[in-house]
């Protein structure tokens, strides 16, 4: 889904049965991911350019750790929370991914 449409986290096997049912009754024919719960963490993430020539850089990181529902609500940037050669290795790692897909655009590498 988008904007945290899908996102749960279950508390045990029954509980994730049922949430994993609802999340394919919300974004019906969409991939739903699995990952493991991780406590304390950030939301950081990349925005690019790409062009139809190859180019692509990195306009800046961004912390997008405020949410509500799942939403972002505040986006700063640039991204001051991780030491800057944590952001200088994000941002090379969304240039290479845009170059490799050939990526044509604005976007965010999250």
């Amino acid at each position: 889904g988008g904007g945290g449409k899908g996102i749960r986290k279950p508390t045990g096997r029954d509980d994730f049965e049922n949430l994993f049912r609802q999340v394919q009754t919300e974004v019906p024919g969409s991939p739903i991911f699995l990952m493991k719960y991780a406590d304390s963490c950030r939301h950081l993430e990349v925005q690019i350019l790409a062009d139809q020539s190859g180019q692509a850089i990195s306009l800046f990181g961004r912390d997008c750790s405020i949410q509500r529902r799942h939403q972002k609500i505040i986006e700063e940037a640039p991204a001051i929370i991780a030491p800057p050669e944590i952001i200088e290795q994000m941002e090379k790692a969304a240039v290479r991914l845009a170059k490799m897909v050939n990526y044509v655009s604005a976007g965010t590498i999250e």
